[in-house]
């Protein structure tokens, strides 16, 4: 592979750490190579492609499904193209159309807005936090957010009482912030598993929506914690509830994010994989960095604990296959995603979104001078699910784990425009890109087909579907930062890798697969000095067979090799070390993937 680089220009607390927390049918099939493969198909693709099928028979994850197959040219039957195609990303038939009606559109030339956001913060409506709405909300807008999403725990107290009494502070949050996005969601206690973000677009039953869901599948709500099959199909349930109250148009719009994925390692991979197939218009997601970043900030002017509180080890509802390194933050990122090769990296190679996204996880803020006032503990909170309002204390919290949302975590959404639909159909459609510490001031990222491929071209998260052969070339423009971030230095980017990996819809078998063996960074380029507004440029070479690129960046202050060893990732981000962590010096940003895919 090769790159060059065209002329540059100048554009002048603590969390709650809860340990609890189909058919198929064998097909033979040949590819377009010769090599012939059996490989067992999909339930849900072999109705989709059943041509006697009517439109109006299938289901809403059938049609999108079916969609996806016309948008490949592969209709009427189970042919050798489904082998490149099958689960390619939804975007590339569906996208927005898939569930609100509107035509799909390449996602590079829908983009208009690049708006940044947190899904994930605690208010005085989560027992183990302390801010009212409206704080959580003006420190976002003056740290540089156009959108949050106030995610307070799920539990009986909440169920019964804050989901409730939090939607008059949003509402009125919305009212004294009429440029600030801010969704209501909760934190859902997922069955036999972790936690996850569960928001809707607001509207008139926003509230009874949620309030719903908790009631009937919160882990915690409904003693479904422990690992069971029962418990993981009620996770499943969920998910799919949602889903058919868009359908229903009870809401317009609902999405799932799983939170902090690795921090207990009792997210298996068979769960995850669950979750996305439940209703992938739904299910999109995980936090690739989890919140809590300042608690690594070492003892003296920081809490001296694990940087995203991952400081933990194997407990009995763990899945036995993970590593005692997924237990720790690399790089400030959660190990799934960081790993080259790794979780992440073997669900897009099954060629189905998952997006990344990275937070606050806000509960309790380094830095602050409030607290809590007297007499507002557990037994007030439970009884009026809600502490009352925190107080002035004096002094400087340097033990807190947490920062504003927006002081230090970002994720960046492609929208069409600025509104809370638009929000969540970019979020849906894969366009995002994450960074700490203000890495990078911009990034847009898109692969570009020529020769036969005619000038078609996709952005972060589409899928780019091209004939074989055509030549490609991925185009990263990047604008360097020039501003202080709020620790008030100028970060500097060192360092762009570009990260690729093949396509195998079967790849992954056994859904407990957690590896993509072929995924590697296949090229580092060297970016110190560079200031202004510039461009990297990768040959991809011809196209033949299904692949996804992504990119990463660093400030190339800490790296190591990677989990999978130098071959696959020379240069990654290091394992944070427990109690000297400081986020600041150890900066990275991660872009979803682009999909490519020959036609035929």
């Amino acid at each position: 592979m090769t790159h060059h680089h065209d002329h540059q220009h100048h554009d002048d607390h603590h969390d709650d750490h809860h340990d609890d927390h189909s058919h198929e049918h064998e097909h033979e099939h040949t590819h377009d190579h010769g090599h012939s493969h059996s490989h067992e198909v999909d339930e849900l693709t072999r109705v989709a492609a059943d041509a006697a099928i009517p439109d109006s028979d299938l289901g809403p994850a059938e049609l999108s499904r079916r969609g996806l197959l016309r948008a490949a040219g592969v209709t009427g039957a189970l042919t050798a193209g489904i082998a490149g195609m099958t689960g390619v990303s939804p975007a590339v038939a569906s996208g927005e159309r898939g569930r609100h009606g509107h035509g799909h559109q390449p996602s590079g030339g829908a983009v208009r807005h690049w708006l940044a956001g947190d899904h994930h913060i605690h208010t005085q409506y989560s027992s183990d936090a302390m801010y009212t709405v409206l704080d959580q909300a003006q420190h976002a807008a003056a740290y540089g957010l156009d959108w949050l999403v106030i995610t307070d725990h799920g539990g009986a107290t909440h169920a019964r009482l804050g989901v409730d009494l939090v939607n008059p502070d949003i509402v009125a949050a919305r009212a004294e912030l009429p440029e600030t996005m801010i969704f209501q969601g909760l934190e859902w206690n997922i069955p036999a598993a972790e936690h996850g973000t569960v928001f809707v677009a607001p509207g008139r039953n926003e509230v009874a929506v949620l309030k719903q869901f908790e009631n009937d599948y919160d882990g915690s709500v409904k003693g479904a914690s422990g690992n069971s099959p029962a418990n993981e199909a009620l996770a499943v349930a969920g998910i799919q509830w949602l889903g058919s109250q868009v359908d229903r148009r009870r809401v317009d719009d609902a999405l799932f994010l799983a939170n902090h994925p690795a921090r207990n390692g009792i997210d298996s991979p068979h769960e995850v994989r669950n979750w996305r197939d439940a209703d992938s218009r739904v299910a999109i997601g995980w936090e690739g960095a989890p919140g809590h970043q300042a608690a690594g900030l070492p003892a003296g002017y920081g809490p001296g604990s694990a940087r995203g509180y991952y400081g933990n080890a194997p407990g009995p509802n763990s899945f036995p296959g993970y590593p005692a390194e997924s237990y720790r933050s690399w790089g400030g990122f959660d190990w799934f995603t960081a790993t080259v090769g790794g979780l992440w990296d073997s669900l897009l190679a099954e060629g189905k979104p998952w997006s990344i996204t990275a937070n606050s996880d806000s509960h309790v803020n380094w830095g602050t001078t409030s607290r809590r006032p007297d007499g507002s503990g557990s037994a007030q909170f439970n009884a009026d699910g809600k502490y009352q309002d925190p107080v002035y204390a004096g002094g400087v919290n340097l033990t807190a784990g947490d920062f504003w949302p927006g002081y230090y975590s970002r994720t960046h959404v492609g929208a069409t425009d600025r509104s809370y639909r638009a929000v969540m159909q970019g979020m849906r459609a894969g366009r995002i890109w994450v960074d700490h510490g203000g890495l990078v001031k911009s990034l847009d990222v898109r692969v570009v087909a020529s020769g036969r491929g005619r000038g078609a071209q996709e952005t972060l998260g589409g899928t780019l579907v091209a004939s074989r052969g055509s030549r490609l070339t991925l185009l990263v423009t990047i604008t360097a930062q020039d501003v202080p971030n709020w620790s008030q230095f100028v970060p500097t980017l060192n360092r762009v890798d570009l990260i690729r990996g093949a396509v195998d819809p079967f790849h992954a078998q056994d859904k407990d697969t957690f590896t993509a063996p072929d995924t590697k960074v296949v090229e580092q380029t060297d970016t110190s000095g560079r200031t202004g507004t510039f461009q990297l440029r990768y040959d991809l070479g011809e196209l033949e067979e299904a692949f996804y690129v992504r990119l990463r960046g660093t400030d190339g202050n800490r790296q190591q090799p990677g989990y999978f060893g130098a071959a696959v990732d020379p240069a990654g981000p290091a394992i944070d070390v427990v109690g000297d962590a400081d986020p600041w010096v150890d900066l990275w940003f991660y872009t979803n993937p682009i999909w490519v895919v020959p036609s035929r």
